[in-house]
């Protein structure tokens, strides 16, 4: 069963953004820009911020853990984690230091989401293959658990060396960091979170959020099966809240498009067009609208998938600063509201 109490968070990946001019702001700035939202989201009641790890020019995080410590200094409440952390092209006990850190530093609020990520910038970058993308996931996450144990630990595998009770450091507070999977929408991935004990995060970007429903069956047995407890699922998709719709969805789509073609042509898609556009804000993974609109769809996914959170990714392309930090504050202000009378139980 989901939880009593939904959890609204917000996701960015540090997308580079325009000044009042047009013109492509530093990634310094935007960087700073990114700690003020998340202040911002803090202020107004939003649950947890979730900052996305990329290593291309159009996003300016690739170290989330530094940005985020920046952003607990400053927050009281809010929860802090990544989405992802590309584990496959990072060192496990690396990530588990630098976020039990963050941990430390906050107070508790730390959390990670790990995953392969939705790019491969980072392999060559840091000297790996593609050619052992799965290798690579499969044995990191598995030390990544062996190291969130906090207790010694020992652990070999054909991606680095073996270790003989390690010890890792620092330790939590609460013992252990809370840790979710990012899925994209394959089974194994599903179950894999399921047996490792860890959330399921499914990443919604496209196609009605409810044909994802049997994946959060099938963690739910996966987790019966493998004798874990009951542990939360989350949906992560694409959205942005104005104060009514039709503005939502004109102030969007220009961005939304952009970038959406900009990737489209490394990866062979054809142009986004307005059409697709609006048929995803109506019917499919993109919660755009007014903070009425945006709540209702959420609240309609929480009750189709049964959630325990849900994050919202609201900066899309290269939409200015303000416009991010209005969309923040409707988010906690209005959104958060309503969605709780709807589903929190």
């Amino acid at each position: 069963m989901p939880a009593a109490r939904i959890e609204l968070g917000l996701d960015t990946f540090g997308d580079v953004t325009v000044g009042a001019d047009g013109a492509r702001l530093s990634d310094a700035t935007v960087i700073r820009d990114v700690v003020e939202q998340a202040v911002l989201a803090d202020r107004v009641g939003v649950d947890a911020f979730g900052l996305g790890e990329h290593h291309r020019a159009d996003f300016a995080i690739t170290a989330p853990e530094v940005v985020l410590a920046a952003i607990a200094a400053r927050t009281e409440r809010i929860v802090l984690g990544t989405a992802v952390t590309v584990l496959s092209s990072d060192d496990p006990i690396r990530i588990y230091e630098r976020f039990a850190t963050l941990d430390a530093i906050s107070g508790g609020r730390a959390e990670i989401t790990l995953g392969r990520g939705s790019f491969t910038e980072s392999f060559p970058l840091f000297g790996y293959d593609l050619a052992d993308y799965e290798r690579l996931f499969e044995e990191k996450l598995d030390l990544f658990a062996a190291v969130r144990g906090e207790a010694p630990f020992s652990w070999s595998g054909t991606t680095r060396a073996p270790l003989e009770n390690a010890d890792v450091h620092p330790k939590t507070e609460s013992g252990g960091l809370r840790t979710w999977i990012g899925v994209g929408g394959t089974p194994e991935s599903v179950v894999r979170a399921a047996r490792y004990g860890f959330g399921l995060m499914l990443a919604i970007i496209g196609g009605p959020p409810e044909r994802f429903a049997p994946y959060a069956d099938l963690y739910r047995r996966a987790l019966a099966e493998f004798e874990q407890p009951e542990l939360p699922i989350g949906v992560h998709s694409p959205g942005f809240v104005a104060d009514d719709d039709e503005e939502a969805r004109e102030l969007l789509y220009p961005y939304f498009k952009e970038q959406r073609d900009r990737i489209g042509a490394e990866r062979g898609w054809p142009p986004a067009t307005r059409e697709q556009f609006e048929s995803e804000v109506d019917h499919g993974a993109v919660f755009c609208g007014s903070p009425e609109t945006v709540a209702a769809k959420i609240a309609r996914t929480v009750e189709a998938l049964g959630l325990d959170r849900f994050d919202l990714k609201y900066a899309n392309g290269a939409m200015p600063h303000a416009l991010l930090m209005r969309a923040v504050e409707l988010y906690g202000t209005e959104v958060v509201p309503r969605v709780r009378a709807r589903v929190d139980r």
